[in-house]
């Protein structure tokens, strides 16, 4: 029994991660992240 919540509990982290990346590759979102990055690096201290 445990073995197998284990398996579920590792599938179902893998299909979250999946998602995830597609989501953060994304056009819109790979975009934006990039400008966060830029603004971050240009930024005056």
């Amino acid at each position: 029994m445990v073995t197998s919540e284990y398996a579920m509990g590792i599938v179902a982290a893998v299909a979250f991660a999946v998602v995830l990346y597609k989501v953060v590759t994304s056009g819109p979102v790979s975009a934006e992240l990039q400008n966060i990055v830029k603004d971050a690096l240009n930024a005056r201290m």
